[in-house]
């Protein structure tokens, strides 16, 4: 099966490039981006993701604003040239690994922006997330990028417009694409796991530098991904599986060990852009197309719901004299002993 972007260049086997390399349902491909006011007055988050072998393409935008994320949702069939458009959703490259365009165009749902990102950095390619199950299968094996930089433009809320300068707007995106748990998975006769995932992801902004962590531990604590940053101490909020503050350490080659203290100024619950949503999961069928909105207040998500679990904290970081901002990303199932998690959901201490 042809498409128009068999015309360039860019073939790297000898398949039409609409052909997946695989047939698991779980092949994906994603764009994901955050934004975030310096004083930490709003966060917003936006995604969207093409499944090939599903036949879906999905996305969605959320806001936090005076205590509550808004957020607005897509799904529909899958176009054979994987067009980034959804609904009222849809994404322009203006300028590869450079400037990219968000948009959700007035809708019936209240929910709309049209914001342009700029890239203030090189894109980052983070270390490969490739796991096998214990019968040798593979789980997951992906490649993601990480990009930080500034937004530009506005965001409405039931009329309410929200405008977003560079100047004062720093925010991150990322790409990825390959094989994870995408919509409902394929029924096997193996006996079932409970999942375990210990995720922390830390981009961050200062005025002069950009910082990263990037680690992955079984419940064992042994670590099988880590990228710059090292984590020294993390404290928690009481009964929850999220942070209240944490330390970080870095080498500089100038300056020699850097240290870096997080404090939470807010939790955005990444359900609100489809992670772990129990209506609007990645790569979940919804038909020819299917578009809706959730508003909910920060202070009722139930914290250790399982759709409550994957998270971004955005947070004020402190290096020395530097003040920064950026967000801890936390995805915590399942019991960690260097932690003292325990169960699938059991808050911190319980």
């Amino acid at each position: 099966m042809l498409t128009p972007f068999d015309d360039y260049p860019i073939h790297p086997s000898a398949d039409p490039i609409a052909h997946p390399a695989t047939g698991d349902p779980n092949h994906y491909d994603r764009y994901w981006f955050n934004g975030h006011q310096k004083d930490g007055a709003f966060f917003f988050a936006a995604a969207m993701g093409h499944y090939p072998v599903r036949g879906v393409v999905d996305g969605a935008f959320s806001v936090v604003r005076d205590g509550v994320e808004h957020s607005i949702f897509a799904s529909g069939i899958m176009p054979s040239d994987r067009s980034t458009r959804v609904g009222p959703i849809r994404i322009e490259v203006l300028e590869p690994i450079r400037t990219i365009r968000y948009i959700v165009e007035r809708n019936e749902h209240g929910i709309e922006c049209d914001l342009t990102f700029t890239a203030t950095t090189v894109a980052v390619e983070e270390p490969r997330q490739r796991t096998m199950s214990p019968e040798g299968l593979l789980t997951m094996d992906h490649t993601r990028l990480t990009q930080w930089g500034e937004w530009e433009g506005a965001i409405s809320v039931d009329g309410d417009e929200l405008r977003v300068h560079s100047s004062d707007v720093p925010g991150t995106r990322d790409r990825s694409w390959g094989v994870r748990p995408v919509g409902k998975q394929l029924e096997t006769n193996r006996p079932a796991r409970p999942p375990q995932a210990f995720w922390l992801w830390a981009p961050l902004h200062f005025p002069d530098r950009f910082t990263h962590l990037a680690l992955h531990e079984h419940a064992d604590g042994n670590r099988w991904l880590e990228t710059a940053l090292v984590l020294d101490e993390l404290e928690w909020e009481p009964g929850r599986r999220e942070i209240k503050r944490a330390q970080l350490w870095f080498s500089d080659p100038a300056e020699g060990e850097v240290h870096i203290e997080l404090e939470k100024v807010l939790t955005f619950r990444m359900r609100g852009i489809g992670y772990s949503h129990p209506y609007w999961s990645h790569g979940s069928s919804h038909g020819e197309l299917e578009t809706g909105r959730e508003s909910i207040k920060l202070d009722d998500f139930d914290p250790l719901d399982w759709s409550s679990l994957h998270l971004q904290n955005l947070v004020r970081a402190r290096m020395g004299d530097r003040v920064g901002i950026g967000v801890l990303e936390q995805a915590h199932f399942g019991p960690h002993s260097p932690t003292g998690l325990t169960g699938l959901v059991d808050g911190h201490g319980s």
